[in-house]
């Protein structure tokens, strides 16, 4: 079978989701969740919800499968019809939606913040590899990508509020890297202002709601190669957004010499780390902060991550791991 670009997502995706294995520990009578299962943005992605009327936990959870669709619409680089489809198609988009132009706001204050680091215009370097592996499975180099690289940076997404434009001819973006980010905070936002006390969102990356702070959470970190999680690293979930990237669930090549976590200032997708976790006070930080550092030395992620105040989690090519922040 073919692996399409929404399946190396998916796979991605549950990669990152199986390294988010809350473990909670509640005070006092606990409450069965309403548990909802499924995609979003090609993600595996998960509704835990805690109520004690279990007719309006489902109506929260129908509520949200309606903002996930809604925001897919504008994000999805699966749809056709999608805002980012039509905006990669024709190089601009008129009447974009409030949605998109948050989202790319942010985009490009974590670009700065992160140096060019995160820069979602890396979508043409996807296609260029993609393109070499199908015509040359059996390659052990990266194809030559300058032509590709020619076409990546943000600074040449211009916007206003009635129009997003590309600078260059044949630019695409792919908000692959912060918008499950953005759709998990929207959900929790969401529930959060209907009343409700205490939930897990994972959307591809994993949120955690407790209001009264009564339902601590904790995360294991992922073997990134292999069965089980890492021992004696235990990630503290208290009203904060956990992310993780890792290259290895998505390589083009039989040996994972090359993945789709690409360095938008060089066009490699060599893997640095094997996985890289980032605990943020939201998903949309912790998801574009994850894929960023996925391509940054150890000293740029520790001095972004004192600046942002979160904390990495980093565990390195020879298996150890590292906090930093």
């Amino acid at each position: 079978m073919q692996i399409t670009r929404r399946r190396f997502i998916g796979i991605t995706a549950a990669v990152s989701a199986a390294s988010l294995l809350p473990s909670g520990a509640v005070q006092g009578k606990t409450t069965e969740p309403v548990v909802w299962q499924g995609v979003a943005l090609g993600a595996d992605a998960e509704l835990r919800l805690y109520h004690p009327n279990r007719a309006v936990a489902e109506r929260f959870v129908n509520e949200s499968l309606a903002e996930i669709s809604r925001l897919e619409k504008i994000f999805s680089v699966y749809q056709s019809d999608s805002q980012v489809s039509r905006l990669n198609r024709a190089g601009s988009l008129h009447s974009p939606s409030a949605d998109l132009l948050a989202l790319l706001s942010q985009s490009q204050s974590i670009h700065s913040l992160t140096n060019g680091a995160f820069d979602p215009t890396v979508q043409v370097l996807w296609q260029r590899y993609a393109e070499h592996f199908r015509q040359h499975p059996r390659s052990n180099v990266a194809p030559n990508v300058q032509a590709a690289l020619n076409k990546v940076g943000l600074q040449n997404v211009q916007m206003d509020g009635q129009k997003i434009t590309f600078a260059k001819p044949n630019m695409e973006i792919t908000l692959n890297g912060i918008a499950q980010g953005y759709i998990t905070d929207r959900i929790t936002q969401l529930l959060q202002r209907a009343g409700l006390q205490h939930a897990l969102v994972n959307m591809g990356e994993l949120r955690h709601l407790d209001t009264l702070k009564q339902h601590p959470e904790f995360a294991k970190i992922k073997n990134p190669r292999g069965a089980g999680t890492l021992p004696n690293h235990k990630i503290p979930l208290q009203n904060q957004a956990l992310a993780t990237s890792s290259g290895y669930g998505t390589p083009f090549d039989a040996n994972g010499k090359f993945t789709h976590l690409f360095d938008p200032r060089t066009g490699s997708s060599a893997p640095r780390y094997q996985s890289i976790s980032v605990l943020a006070n939201t998903a949309t930080m912790a998801d574009a902060l994850s894929t960023a550092f996925a391509v940054s030395s150890e000293a740029q992620i520790q001095t972004v991550a004192k600046q942002a105040g979160v904390k990495v989690w980093l565990v390195t090519l020879d298996g150890q791991v590292k906090t930093l922040g």
